[in-house]
């Protein structure tokens, strides 16, 4: 009978969001920072060793109070992508920068303006607001964006070429409080070698049990693969169990509630609980079918989960 083990990898970060493994096996890590342009990527070697690797990436905190930072990245071809404030796409080689050597500024670093396409798109529920939160590696090579203020995937062709796949439609709010319509805020996105697998996080009042995973064609055809989640943050393979989906927390009066936070998983008919207790979690990375990283925005720390 497998055995669940929770283990703490790193702490004191500031705000960590998106997690990605490398070949080598070392951890990197995208910190949203404080709110004055603290943002930075850090790499966690086998050992333990925490290394700031690109620094001083814009971090701001919204009129609603809201920590603005660098949110996911990923690794793809010796590359490392990251999703910075400001709608932008930020680009570094694997190799430039050196273990254990200075920081590199992301100043230095190739960027693309991914929100400047995405708020002069049309779209048909047009928010007029852009935050691109995580991206895939498609089929084509293409990377496929999630953005969490338009509700949008937006597709970047290997030639840096930007267009929208699809609009992430709302669901009806159950509430008594709140708007009629509930946005469905695109959060995490795999690729299953035939459809993309988008969770979401609803906006405002955020109704339990109502979030979604959307199954998405390459040509934008949106599907159902499973409702019934609350605030859904982070979606990773699974393995023969299903796919593991990472609620955020449960929304109450004071916010979201502490260490309501959830690993799941989720066959496209029926769930199960893997793990629960997170402090407001905001990234899954599954390292292979029986460990996975989840990053806790609250705590500022990454845990090893292993089963």
């Amino acid at each position: 009978e497998p055995v669940l083990k929770i283990s703490t990898v790193v702490s004191g970060l500031a705000g960590p969001i998106g997690v990605e493994v490398d070949k080598k096996g070392r951890i990197w890590i995208a910190e949203s920072g404080t709110g004055v342009n603290d943002g930075k990527v850090v790499v966690v070697t086998q050992d333990g060793q925490k290394h700031d690797a690109f620094t001083n990436f814009e971090s701001y905190k919204t009129e609603g109070g809201e920590l603005e930072g660098p949110a996911h990245l990923m690794i793809s071809d010796g590359i490392i992508y990251i999703l910075g404030a400001y709608g932008k796409l930020y680009k570094a080689s694997e190799s430039a920068y050196i273990l254990g050597g200075p920081a590199v500024s992301a100043s230095k670093l190739a960027v693309e303006d991914i929100g400047k396409f995405v708020l002069n798109y049309k779209f048909k529920n047009d928010t007029e607001m852009t935050h691109p939160y995580n991206l895939i590696k498609g089929p084509d090579d293409a990377i496929y964006i999630a953005d969490a203020a338009a509700n949008a995937i937006i597709r970047r062709d290997k030639t840096g070429l930007l267009s929208v796949v699809v609009e992430v439609p709302g669901v009806k709010n159950p509430l008594p409080i709140g708007p009629p319509q509930v946005e469905s805020v695109p959060t995490g996105i795999i690729y299953d070698g035939q459809n993309f697998l988008v969770t979401t996080l609803l906006g405002f009042p955020f109704p339990p049990g109502k979030s979604i995973i959307y199954k998405i064609s390459p040509a934008g055809a949106v599907s159902i693969f499973q409702e019934g989640f609350t605030s859904l943050v982070d979606i990773a393979d699974g393995g023969p169990r299903g796919r593991l989906v990472l609620e955020h927390g449960v929304f109450g009066a004071m916010g979201f509630g502490a260490k309501t936070g959830k690993l799941l998983w989720a066959t496209g008919t029926s769930r199960y609980l893997l793990a629960d207790g997170f402090n407001e979690p905001a990234g899954l990375k599954q390292a292979d079918e029986h460990n996975w990283y989840v990053t806790s925005f609250k705590d500022g720390t990454v845990l090893k989960v292993s089963y």
